[in-house]
């Protein structure tokens, strides 16, 4: 059965087929010396423009469009790679989908849980706020000053999800638009070619079905692992955050990624994440000491 990665592509035409057409569309004729004549019937280039680029028949590049061929040589993605523009992450990912044929044997799939010792450090941290998702974005531990910036930061939530569907996460991020943008190209980056995954076609399917914004991104086929960047958010408590963050893959636990955020060191975000740690520990004493009290 056809997934939904595949089901929307004209036909069942593969990864491969639809991530070199997407991309092809994304690339401006001028932007490769191609002069517009203002009598194009399609975005981006013609498949015998890619083709020529490339050095490869138009033919054999239309199989490889249509999903008719898809064993190309290194050498060939390489120069359709240069073609499309496509730079070094993105060239790897289009290589991994020619390699990986979506024929895998599937395992079932485990549930994620963060080491003991990965636990501990991120709660040894009461100023930083940090937590671990895992593969497909699911979050799987974060210590207490991360859930306080957002309680979609607790376990059990997963964060592309949220940063969609919940109008409490777009109004947290002042920057949402570039949120989103830079989120999906990570979520390609971080599960890899494997599109048939159950727990990806679940996530992109509610995705796709709710929200248009992400339909759109999905659709450009973007590849990018962004380890590092600042985050604008509009705290409700503590108000304007101008975070950096650091995503951190953890050896010898697949798939699983550590997130921190920090302020700049003297800044005004550093004063309100010190403030916003504050009134944490103060909601939390305040609870144990209701809890202590009525302990029979």
């Amino acid at each position: 059965m056809p997934t939904l990665e595949r089901m929307t592509a004209t036909g069942d035409r593969g990864p491969l087929a639809k991530y070199l057409r997407a991309r092809r569309e994304l690339v401006q004729p001028a932007a490769v010396g191609i002069p517009d004549t203002g009598n194009r019937r399609v975005p981006g280039l013609r498949r015998e423009e890619v083709a020529f680029l490339a050095g490869v028949s138009s033919d054999y590049y239309v199989r490889l469009e249509q999903g008719r061929d898809r064993h190309p040589s290194e050498q060939v993605l390489g120069s359709i790679a240069q073609a499309l523009q496509l730079d070094e992450e993105a060239t790897a990912y289009l290589l991994q989908l020619a390699t990986s044929h979506g024929t895998r044997r599937r395992r079932p799939r485990r549930p994620e849980k963060v080491g003991d010792g990965i636990r501990s450090l991120i709660n040894t941290w009461p100023k930083t706020p940090a937590y671990v998702h895992g593969t497909y974005m699911d979050v799987l531990a974060a210590n207490r000053l991360a859930i306080a910036l957002s309680p979609f930061n607790t376990p059990g939530h997963n964060s592309i999800l949220a940063a969609f569907l919940e109008p409490e996460l777009r109004a947290l991020h002042a920057d949402w638009e570039e949120m989103t943008a830079r989120v999906v190209p990570y979520l390609r980056s971080v599960a890899g070619p494997d599109v048939d995954d159950p727990r990806l076609v679940e996530i992109v399917g509610e995705l796709s079905v709710r929200s248009e914004r992400f339909r759109k991104l999905w659709a450009r086929q973007d590849v990018k692992h962004k380890a590092s960047g600042t985050s604008l958010l509009q705290h409700p408590q503590v108000g304007p955050l101008e975070l950096r963050y650091e995503k951190l893959l953890i050896p010898g636990a697949e798939g699983q990624t550590l997130v921190t955020y920090h302020a700049l060191p003297g800044s005004d975000s550093e004063e309100r994440l010190r403030l916003l740690a504050s009134l944490d520990d103060t909601v939390h004493t305040h609870a144990e000491t209701v809890s202590i009290a009525g302990t029979p």
